[in-house]
């Protein structure tokens, strides 16, 4: 189906409202724009909902858990009411705890320090460094990178199926971690398939959705997995929020992530002067402090504002922008996408790619500075994945290095760009304008290395 084709099938889906739609910003070359912002899977504005809602409830902002009084008790039941909508929206199980923790990377910290003794973590290489390296101080197996879903469920049920056992002789725990969707290729994996490989290999599941999440349903019950971990600063809810959901069993029998107030149900001093803890059974065993109530409730307000937007809708719009920058990019030869699963694998609004004869963070730095239009370049925290797909060659070094690159470093390091919800037509149709006309034109203005990144040259 072509893009003028889907294009009539629009008018009844628009994007949601978010914050920044109308921020304009200068042009290098003169004049201003509206900033096109196609970096959603860094960080994805805010809805609109989203930040109405806070502020509606900021007035009546008081602590959690710890207060008689009227705004603190409103307080309490709209944090624990966030929990519930959260455990809503990913179909969790009658049993599973959902925790709020800072983001992505901290849910799998978390998890990571919940671990029983002597378990055995494996994980793809594809991994964002996120789910890739907390898992250190365990025993862990890195699966090298799999070119088909086929491929991955295969590797995981050989590695599975050769587990070494612990030091006295049978087999202990053991936990994969795997993504939802790729955030350097948007790619979905195989998780129910995995899940299901797991579980008959006696290990358990957790899914990185940072990048599904926001763009389609995930559900813990129908996938499958024991528990999930998502950030709401990609999910249109700002304040530095994020979630573990799932089995509660791990959790309540490891330490409390952080040790104080919260976490413990009762406290005494010891005869000898030490001191005894009892520690919640609950979420709040690995709560401690005071809760980030706005953070919660902004993720459960972003929770509520896609399910009644329905993601059947969302997935047919977002899908639609995939197609206008795959099919207005398909005669540009210079243009390469990335891909593990192949070009026709199905994904979510994340796209990366190279162009032959760029500096990638040349080329960002154009579409920004010339264009107004916001993308990533880089390795996106993705290290060992990006060097895969790219091959291990690094492009021509241009007068921009990349950020990531050591100094005198050749540049490895590819552009991605993404989008969601929120995403106008007319930025993804610039986006698109843009890289065709700087493929073929060049940059209309000079560019240099500045603390590491490329930035327009002023000094003339």
């Amino acid at each position: 189906m072509s893009v003028s084709t889907v294009a009539a099938d629009q008018s009844v889906c628009s994007p949601l409202p978010v914050l920044g739609r109308d921020v304009t910003v200068p042009l290098v070359t003169g004049g201003e724009v509206t900033y096109a912002a196609l970096d959603y899977a860094a960080s994805a504005p805010a809805l609109q909902r989203v930040w109405d809602d806070v502020a509606a409830y900021a007035p009546y902002y008081g602590s959690v858990h710890r207060g008689a009084g009227y705004l603190s008790q409103l307080s309490t039941d709209l944090f624990e009411n966030a929990r519930r909508t959260v455990a809503e929206f990913l179909d969790c199980r009658e049993d599973d705890q959902v925790v709020f923790t800072r983001s992505t990377t901290d849910s799998l910290n978390l998890l990571a320090t919940a671990l029983p003794a002597d378990c055995e973590v494996f994980v793809f290489e594809t991994e964002h460094h996120a789910a890739l390296l907390p898992w250190r101080k365990a025993r862990v197996t890195y699966l090298d990178a799999p070119r088909g879903p086929r491929e991955a469920v295969e590797t995981l049920e050989r590695a599975l199926a050769g587990r070494t056992g612990s030091a006295e002789g049978g087999h202990g725990s053991a936990l994969v971690c795997v993504t939802g969707a790729s955030n350097v290729t948007g790619e979905l994996w195989p998780v129910r398939e995995l899940a299901a490989a797991a579980h008959a290999h006696g290990a358990r599941i957790v899914l990185d959705a940072a990048q599904l999440a926001p763009h389609h349903p995930v559900s813990v019950a129908g996938l499958g997995v024991d528990w999930v971990a998502f950030s709401g600063h990609k999910l249109y809810a700002p304040f530095g929020s994020g979630v573990l959901a799932g089995r509660a069993d791990w959790l309540r029998a490891a330490e409390p992530y952080l040790a104080g107030g919260g976490a413990s149900r009762k406290v005494g001093r010891r005869q000898d002067g030490g001191v005894d803890v009892e520690w919640h059974d609950s979420a709040a065993r690995h709560e401690a402090g005071s809760p980030n109530v706005i953070g919660a409730y902004a993720v459960a307000s972003a929770c509520k504002a896609l399910t009644e937007a329905g993601f059947d809708t969302l997935v047919a719009r977002e899908q639609y922008l995939v197609r206008t920058v795959r099919e207005g990019l398909a005669d540009v030869p210079r243009v390469r996408f990335l891909s593990l699963f192949g070009d026709d694998a199905p994904r979510v609004g994340v796209l990366s790619f190279v162009v032959e004869g760029w500096n990638s963070s040349h080329f960002a730095a154009a579409l920004s500075a010339e264009y107004g239009i916001g993308v990533r370049d880089g390795l996106f925290c993705a290290h060992p994945l990006v060097r895969t797909l790219l091959g291990g060659d690094p492009q021509t070094q241009g007068e921009c290095g990349s950020p990531e690159a050591a100094p005198g470093e050749k540049s490895l390091n590819a552009i991605r760009v993404s989008f969601g919800a929120g995403t106008p037509d007319e930025h993804v149709e610039r986006f698109v304008r843009a890289v065709k006309e700087l493929v073929t034109d060049g940059a209309r203005w000079n560019y240099r290395t500045e603390d590491g990144r490329c930035v327009p040259d002023t000094s003339a």
